[in-house]
């Protein structure tokens, strides 16, 4: 790292680089940390960027550190699994198998409850960006921009909602969800695939049917949990 490296950008790497070791698998959970000094040495950071650094990934929950044992990886369980950081080294890390089914069924139990609510609260502003984002899916010319459209969709859903929390929910999964849209896409042999069950959802918005709307939802979320959990079974079996 360059000597005249900004304060904030060399404390942002050092938090980067240390956090995808440890969700990356190199310190494993229960792991202590090499010694200060030989942490800060690999990392060619100083020993006081690697303390403010600790004491960032100490407060997300990844590490704790005690007097004369020093530093240790914590238990998975006891990760800040929604914070923006750990989301997006967990993505960065490639998603594992299991990554993937607790996304799957999150979506499951937010997503449904979040198109009927849409059903139910939307206005005509939030109907019409619902509209715009599945009419870009549909005119998508190839993979990057299906995924931008349906992120866009998904995201146009939540805001209809009128549900702050549930707005913020999606804002802190986002890159788990980005992540997740195009594993699905390309895993399929038609990335539109799902483009008649997105119109299902908008439609159902449309018509304030909030029943028909979480059924529609429920049905695309089931569907590409099945599509990757194919994904899964095909790499097993090859393996």
């Amino acid at each position: 790292m360059s000597k005249g490296q900004p304060v904030r950008n060399l404390h942002k790497h050092v938090v980067d680089e240390l956090g995808q070791r440890i969700v990356g698998g190199l310190f494993a959970p229960g792991a202590s940390l090499p010694r200060e000094e030989a942490l800060a040495e690999s990392m060619v950071v100083s020993r006081t960027a690697l303390r403010e650094a600790m004491k960032v990934l100490g407060a997300k929950g990844l590490i704790e550190t005690r007097q004369k044992t020093g530093s240790r990886v914590r238990d998975k369980q006891h990760w800040n699994q929604l914070d923006a950081d750990v989301l997006n080294w967990r993505c960065a890390a490639m998603p594992t198998d299991d990554f993937i089914a607790q996304l799957v069924e999150m979506r499951e139990i937010v997503e449904p409850a979040a198109a009927a609510s849409a059903a139910r609260n939307r206005d005509r502003s939030q109907l019409a960006r619902i509209n715009a984002a599945y009419k870009a899916m549909a005119a998508a010319a190839d993979l990057d921009a299906w995924v931008a459209a349906d992120f866009e969709f998904h995201e146009a859903v939540l805001t209809a909602t009128n549900n702050e929390l549930l707005q913020s929910l999606f804002h802190v999964i986002a890159t788990a969800l980005q992540t997740f849209f195009q594993l699905s896409a390309r895993k399929a042999k038609d990335f539109k695939y799902s483009l008649p069950l997105h119109f299902e959802v908008s439609d159902a918005i449309r018509l304030r049917r909030p029943d028909a709307a979480r059924e529609a939802m429920r049905h695309m979320v089931t569907d590409s949990g099945s599509l990757m959990q194919a994904r899964k079974t095909r790499r097993v079996t090859a393996a």
